[in-house]
């Protein structure tokens, strides 16, 4: 048992991102939307570990239950906070409202959609808006 999942971690490390995507199709349905073939291998491995070895012992699920639900990064500021940045030569701002995040009379899940719908590309809202370091 533990043989043949060391054998299928190990085939997971070499597969490109095609790959992956393939593998988790066949296994659990639509893959999740990623990019990062270094986070895809990650989760592919635990997920079909989990599933042979167990997962999360009683008590790491217990201390998640207590962390309690996540909230998007940057709603720790505060409902009605304004985060404002310069971005080719506009001044744009977004603001923190009870569903997420408003730009442009639109309400956006996440800084990161903000971000991204901001500067027409992907990027991390807390680093687009400089509230984290890099």
């Amino acid at each position: 048992m533990t043989e043949d999942l060391d054998h299928v971690v190990a085939k997971i490390d070499r597969m490109d991102l095609e790959a992956l995507r393939a593998n988790w199709r066949d296994r659990y349905g639509a893959p999740p939307q990623l990019r990062s073939v270094l986070i895809m291998r990650q989760m592919l491995a635990w997920r079909i570990q989990a599933e042979e070895l167990g997962g999360l012992d009683a008590k790491s699920r217990r201390t998640l239950e207590r962390s309690g639900p996540i909230e998007a990064e940057g709603r720790h500021l505060g409902l009605g906070a304004t985060l404002t940045r310069n971005w080719k030569g506009l001044e744009v701002t977004v603001v923190v409202e009870e569903g997420g995040f408003r730009w442009d009379d639109e309400l956006y899940p996440s800084l990161s959609a903000a971000a991204s719908a901001i500067a027409g590309s992907r990027w991390n809202g807390p680093r687009f808006f400089g509230l984290r370091d890099g």
